[in-house]
């Protein structure tokens, strides 16, 4: 019985050349991608920086003024800048986590299409 192209069984061959064509191709998108990953790397290091300070200053902001206005046992202040900071943790693990999916998935579709 011979191999035909419409055969579900392939020749080792093929398969190989299809692994070696995947791996060209996901060398030619990085390449292309590189220039751009730096800036980007840069761009995302300051919106997760952003993402913890806004929330951060933004909770300290408001417990000074809860306290200014309605002093009581507790410092507010102090609560509600902790509170900012987890916040602000989860916001930028989310941002992280997001673009660490997208890296998986693009080198994911390109290994995935030959099989």
């Amino acid at each position: 019985m011979t191999n035909k192209p419409g055969n579900k069984n392939e020749t080792g061959s093929d398969e190989f050349s299809r692994e070696i064509g995947a791996k060209a191709q996901r060398k030619v998108k990085a390449k292309r991608r590189q220039s751009r990953d730096i800036w980007f790397g840069l761009g995302m290091m300051g919106l997760i920086g952003w993402s913890v300070v806004i929330p951060t200053l933004g909770g300290a902001a408001l417990g000074i003024w809860i306290d200014t206005h309605h002093p009581g046992p507790h410092s507010w202040t102090l609560m509600l800048l902790a509170a900012g900071v987890v916040v602000g943790c989860l916001s930028a693990w989310h941002w992280v986590d997001e673009e660490h999916r997208k890296i998986n998935d693009d080198t994911d579709e390109q290994g995935d299409k030959d099989e």
